[in-house]
């Protein structure tokens, strides 16, 4: 006769017992799920730091170098935004979707889908693309647990800055409308098909929002 498993042994322990010692069975059962509760959450904070996103060369030769020359980098103020503060929710159900879907990644990493700088710019448009289209479906989220565009006080930033925000709360703009290429570096071909183009002209936004060799006409 075949000799039960580990799986059977359990099962057979606990319908022998669950009568005999009900609460013994339960607090084991309680003390399994904090356990494991515990592990996972252990798990997704440990691979929720700037350490973590940096530690394939990926990343840290690529987007991490261009972002350490923005203001999220560094500022006046000494307060940075990571990796995980832009890319990751920080809701729990919505970082642990996140965290499911990131599990792509590990395959890419293996196969070396942009394990050389050519390969990386080469998808550069496609990676991004994917980060605009999550960031507009949220709302800009991430960007929103510490900008909030009602709270800010646009008498005190510069002109320019006032009228574009103005221009997008009466417009219901999300922040990835504008700020694209604020921590990375916009791939040369993003509007290669010249549609985003054609949408900005059609809205009337100013030439300078993109072009920031153009002077300001103050309209």
């Amino acid at each position: 006769m075949k000799k039960p498993g580990l799986k059977e042994r359990i099962i057979q322990f606990v319908l022998k017992n669950n009568v005999k010692y009900p609460t013994t069975i339960l607090f084991t059962f309680f003390l399994m799920g904090i356990i494991f509760w515990g592990g996972l959450n252990t798990a997704m904070e440990m691979s929720n730091t700037e350490e973590f996103c940096i530690s394939c060369h990926e990343m840290k030769e690529n987007v991490y170098q261009e972002y350490k020359k923005t203001i999220h980098y560094t500022n006046r103020t000494g307060v940075r935004a990571t990796c995980p503060d832009c890319h990751v929710p920080r809701e729990w159900v919505h970082k642990f979707v996140r965290k499911i879907r990131a599990t792509n990644e590990l395959f890419h990493k293996i196969v070396g889908s942009v394990n050389t700088p050519e390969k990386f710019n080469a998808k550069r448009i496609k990676l991004a693309g994917h980060v605009w289209k999550s960031m507009k479906e949220t709302d800009s989220r991430e960007c929103r647990n510490c900008h909030s565009i009602q709270s800010m006080n646009l008498g005190r930033q510069e002109k320019l800055s006032s009228v574009k925000h103005l221009r997008a709360m009466k417009n219901n703009m999300t922040c990835i409308d504008c700020h694209m290429g604020i921590a990375h570096t916009l791939p040369e071909d993003f509007d290669k098909d010249g549609k985003l183009h054609d949408f900005f002209e059609e809205t009337n936004r100013p030439c300078n929002d993109c072009h920031k060799d153009m002077a300001w006409s103050g309209d």
